[in-house]
């Protein structure tokens, strides 16, 4: 596959998963909770005080992540792709790009700082919108650029920056004023969000490792064939197109809640508002679970077929992300559920979950790549986030006893049943396209029908069996704040 494609691959994400780690992983983690509870106890004025010190700390720590990420490149690109080593040019060309996107990092992490503001302030559909940029800026400058550095580097960038942006105004509408810029990095409740962080960070390093174990493990190519990470990156791309849409959204809404019911004695508030989170999960994962998997050629060709990238490139890329979607309900599910641990103040339990998937995850990688080539490695990724989310729901469940499960379990099995059903309309309209034309043109109308399809036949079937949260979910998204 496109040189330049596996290289971007791998460069973007070396920024990318440091993100996870200081960005998005901290602000779940630490920031929310402890912010959602300062902000009730202390005035505004106390409250926008803190925000100041923690982003003159993260400007310094950020900064220099960066610049020690952009002078050790050629060190982690050899760590993380060692089968790059043997082809010099692409070798070349995945540091010249890891170095131009490092500052990507510093961008993305304060964009996700943001969030965690907005978040705590109740704040939510221009967060839930601001991973959109990425994408949309991504597609925008392959367009224009093409495939090469140019194009997928000033793409990411670009992505970066707007994310940030889009949020300030909203910032300064709430109250927020930049006030002593790197001037005071002092105060008693950092010390409790650096607590807090530090288990998370290790989580998060526990996941990014898993990410960085399948890049190794795909870059073999005389096992899993050429192209492999190239290949893994596109089919997780549209795994995460769902999930940062509605999951990622949902966890970030869903958060601050979670922190204020566990203020509470009682945790009745608290019980009842993870069961909803986790059906709501389940409504919207497990029909995307299913269209997946059965559109999943037919995805790749209206997407990405075309060029270089050949017949061969969406056979195998079709593959994989039929594996990857068998599990897209429990990265889903694990996102509501880590976010409940997080308000608890416990970010100790999900790293020692996350270090158990990890070492399955390796086990499961050096079995599975060999009868199954590179769709080995999806499928391991798979069973790894179900058992993350079995083990976490039921150290939960313990935890906030007396939790009854039945309404979680009852929903589930509709939820499955109704996505099944609507699985048998979209692959009897796979099976029967309206248009013939091989164009990618037709390709993308014969797609957007059987999605459209397949939302409609959804809607109808979880009325057939009455899963109930889809007007629950309705009068849930009807009541927030936007």
């Amino acid at each position: 596959m496109y040189v330049y494609a596996q290289a971007f691959v791998v460069a973007f994400k070396i920024p990318n998963s440091l993100r996870d780690m200081i960005g998005e992983g901290a602000a779940n983690a630490a920031f929310v909770p402890v912010f959602s509870e300062y902000r009730i106890k202390h005035t505004q004025e106390e409250f926008w005080e803190l925000v100041n010190v923690i982003l003159n700390l993260l400007l310094v720590i950020l900064a220099l992540v960066v610049l020690l990420g952009i002078i050790l490149s050629p060190l982690i690109v050899r760590l993380i792709a060692p089968g790059f080593i043997q082809d010099p040019y692409k070798l070349e060309t995945t540091i010249r790009i890891t170095r131009i996107l490092f500052p990507y990092l510093l961008l993305i992490s304060l964009s996700a700082y943001a969030v965690s503001i907005l978040n705590t302030l109740k704040h939510f559909s221009i967060p839930a919108f601001a991973p959109c940029l990425l994408n949309i800026s991504i597609i925008v400058f392959i367009m224009l650029f093409g495939e090469d550095i140019l194009g997928l580097t000033s793409g990411v960038l670009v992505g970066g920056v707007l994310q940030l942006l889009i949020q300030v105004p909203v910032l300064y509408k709430k109250g927020f004023c930049f006030k002593g810029f790197l001037k005071r990095f002092k105060h008693p409740t950092a010390k409790l969000i650096g607590k807090l962080m530090l288990p998370r960070l290790f989580s998060s390093c526990i996941y990014q490792l898993n990410n960085f174990v399948d890049t190794i493990f795909g870059s073999l190519a005389l096992i899993v064939g050429e192209g492999g990470v190239a290949v893994l990156y596109f089919a997780y791309r549209l795994i995460l197109f769902p999930l940062g849409i509605f999951s990622t959204a949902l966890s970030q809404a869903i958060l601050p809640t979670f922190s204020e019911q566990a203020l509470e004695d009682s945790k009745e508030n608290l019980r009842r508002t993870l069961s909803f989170g986790l059906r709501a999960t389940f409504l919207v994962m497990m029909p995307a679970s299913i269209g997946f998997m059965v559109l999943s050629r037919m995805i790749i060709q209206g997407l990405f077929e075309g060029g270089r990238f050949d017949a061969y490139s969406t056979t195998i890329t079709a593959r994989v992300l039929f594996f990857y979607s068998l599990g897209l309900f429990a990265y889903g599910a694990n996102r509501i559920l880590n976010s409940c641990f997080f308000s608890l103040k416990d970010t100790i339990t999900p790293a020692k979950v996350a270090f158990l998937s990890f070492i399955l995850n390796i086990i499961l990688n050096s079995f599975l790549m060999f009868p199954l080539k590179i769709s080995g490695l999806a499928l391991a990724t798979s069973i790894s986030g179900i058992s993350t989310f079995l083990i976490l729901f039921y150290i939960l469940k313990k935890r906030l006893a007396p939790f009854n499960p039945k309404a979680v379990y009852t929903s589930f099995l509709r939820i499955l049943l109704a996505s099944i059903c609507m699985g048998l309309v979209v692959f009897f309209i796979f099976r029967n396209p309206i248009v013939y034309e091989t164009s990618r043109l037709y390709k993308v109308i014969n797609l957007s029908i059987a999605v459209l399809c397949g939302l409609i036949s959804y809607i109808i079937f979880c009325f057939v069996f009455r899963v109930n949260e889809v007007k629950e979910f309705w009068q849930w998204l009807t009541r927030r704040k936007l």
